[in-house]
């Protein structure tokens, strides 16, 4: 049985005709599904007749939340999906609004050193009504409304992209979560060819791009992609995206002490940049046990953004949310059960 959270307003209106109901019935499920939050299909304001009718061809399931973990800034939400597997998303407490961080793989093959999720395997794609539940929940759980949304937790999304831009349509759509083309990041590792296929899309959303060294021969130390895809590739296509959708792009650099944080580093990234419509996001290392890796001093990462700010290159330090409970950057891993203050919720 499918699931209602798995169709787009179009598809869900071509799923209707074929079962022999009216497709303007979208315009009353949608908004009750992603609106009003419909938790089953009695609360839908229809015939017995057709409501007896979707039951036998839809289903309200979402990912079982199994646990959240808690804290000022960030709550971790720990999902069970229907075959066992289980994925990680944050809801992030700004000043200015609550954005989801959302998983869009079980596991990832990216491989990068210093993450945590990179550790895990990619067992498989997250379905369109996986995605979508990560956002049901949360709200449901939570009773946050959702401004935002970063798809940059576990999982390479452009190895998943039909399925994400399925998921951001959803998303988008004005009756249900309503959340604008504007609101919503896109972050990858630098697969070429998905840049591409995101900027040809019906929802090219912001991009921001995982770069955390100025030269191949220190990436390829830490991101093994790039092997594949050398930052001249990579970054030819961020100056594409650019320069297409008239978008500015985030080029997310984490710092590593004695790595990647010298002020030489610092000339290279400007560099690399050279006037391009970007700016870099400086991120504090969320040290993951076993990496080997450790967060830059704070005066390095200062001596560090003066060089970049000394070159005209814009740039940004992102302020880390949720490391208390494991839920900032590169700390996602799908673990099982809560290591600190937390609590469950079924």
């Amino acid at each position: 049985m499918n699931s209602i959270y798995g169709f787009t307003y179009e598809g869900l209106k071509a799923a209707l005709s074929q079962m022999g109901e009216k497709p303007s019935r979208a315009d009353i499920i949608f908004p009750a599904v992603y609106g009003d939050m419909a938790e089953g299909l009695e609360s839908l304001p229809l015939k017995r007749e057709t409501l007896d009718r979707l039951a036998e061809n839809f289903s309200f399931e979402a990912p079982e939340c199994v646990a959240v973990q808690q804290s000022e800034t960030a709550d971790k939400y720990l999902f069970r999906l229907s075959d066992g597997c289980t994925v990680e998303s944050v809801l992030m407490k700004h000043e200015f609004g609550n954005n989801v961080c959302v998983s869009t793989q079980v596991g990832c093959n990216m491989g990068c050193k210093f993450c945590m999720s990179g550790r895990l395997k990619c067992r498989r794609n997250l379905t369109v009504s996986e995605l979508v539940g990560q956002l049901v929940q949360v709200r449901r759980h939570s009773g946050c409304r959702i401004g935002g949304i970063s798809v940059m937790g576990i999982g390479e999304p452009t190895e998943n992209l039909a399925n994400v831009l399925d998921f951001i349509g959803i998303m988008m759509y004005q009756k249900g979560f309503d959340i604008g083309l504007k609101h919503i990041t896109l972050s990858t590792c630098g697969i070429v060819p998905g840049i591409y296929a995101l900027m040809e899309s019906a929802y090219p959303v912001n991009l921001a791009i995982s770069l955390h060294a100025p030269e191949d021969g220190l990436r390829e130390k830490l991101m093994p992609v790039t092997r594949k895809y050398p930052l001249a590739q990579v970054m030819r296509a961020a100056r594409d995206y650019s320069g297409r959708l008239n978008r500015r792009i985030t080029l997310e650099y984490v710092m590593l002490d004695g790595v990647n944080d010298s002020d030489e580093c610092a000339e290279k990234l400007s560099a690399l940049i050279g006037g391009m419509n970007a700016y870099v996001n400086l991120i504090r290392y969320n040290e993951v046990e076993g990496s080997g890796f450790s967060c830059s001093p704070h005066e390095r990462i200062m001596s560090f953004y003066d060089v970049l700010k000394k070159h005209g290159t814009g740039v940004t330090m992102r302020r880390s949310l949720g490391d208390s409970i494991d839920a900032a950057c590169g700390q996602l891993s799908a673990g099982a059960e809560p290591t600190r203050e937390g609590k469950p919720n079924g």
